[in-house]
C-alpha cells in the first residue's frame, strides 16, 4: 500500500533535521541541499510505495527484491554516502573504498545522527547512532581513515554529547583535510 504523505511527511523531518545539524556542525549552506533526491521520482515512489516508518523504505524494498533500485539511485547523487566514494583500485584489483572529503565526512554525521532521531523516536539517545554503526557492515566497506573518524565523532556523541560535539565539528576547517589527530578515542 502506497503512502505518499506519510513518506513525505518523514523524509521532509529528516531533511529538515539534517540541515539544522549541518548549522549547528558549520556547513548549512551544505545542509540545504542535503537528500534533495529523496524527492525525484525514482526515490520519491518507492519509498512511498515500501513505507514502514520504523525504518528505511530501501531495507523493504530489497527485501522484496533482493536489491533496492531506490538506494543504487541515491547513494550515486549523494556525496554524504560512503558508498558514492568507491573507484577502482589497481592496488587493490578492483573496486575500494576512497577517503571521504571532510566536509562529507561531516554531513555523514549529521545525517546518521538525525536519521537515529527520526526512527528512534523518544527512545533515541547519544550513544544510539555509535551502537548502530557498530552493529553493522559500515565501517569495514568505508575507506579506513573515514571509518575511524566517523567513529571518533560518534564516540564524542555518546560520551560528550552533542553540544561538545558540534562545537568541535565548528573548529574544523570543512574544506579542509582530517583533523591530525582522532577527536575522541575509540573504545
Amino acid at each position: 500500500m502506497y503512502h505518499p504523505i506519510r513518506h513525505f511527511r518523514v523524509i521532509t523531518r529528516h531533511r529538515h533535521r539534517v540541515i539544522a545539524h549541518c548549522f549547528r556542525a558549520g556547513i548549512g549552506f551544505q545542509g540545504l541541499f542535503h537528500d534533495l533526491s529523496k524527492y525525484s521520482p525514482a526515490e520519491f515512489w518507492t519509498g512511498a510505495k515500501y513505507f514502514q516508518g520504523t525504518r528505511s523504505p530501501n531495507a523493504a524494498e530489497r527485501d522484496e527484491k533482493g536489491y533496492s533500485e531506490a538506494w543504487m539511485h541515491h547513494k550515486g547523487r549523494n556525496r554524504h554516502h560512503f558508498e558514492y566514494w568507491r573507484d577502482y583500485s589497481h592496488a587493490a584489483g578492483g573496486n575500494a573504498p576512497v577517503k571521504m572529503p571532510l566536509r562529507f565526512v561531516m554531513e555523514m554525521f549529521c545525517d546518521r545522527v538525525a536519521a537515529s532521531k527520526i526512527y528512534r523516536g523518544k527512545d533515541y539517545d547519544d550513544g544510539h547512532p555509535l551502537r548502530y554503526f557498530r552493529g553493522g557492515p559500515d565501517k569495514s566497506e568505508m575507506h579506513p581513515e573515514t571509518a575511524a573518524l566517523l567513529e571518533s565523532l560518534l564516540c564524542m556523541l555518546a560520551g560528550e554529547g552533542e553540544e561538545r560535539c558540534f562545537a568541535y565539528l565548528r573548529s574544523l576547517d570543512a574544506k579542509g583535510d582530517y583533523p591530525a589527530a582522532l577527536p575522541y578515542p575509540i573504545d
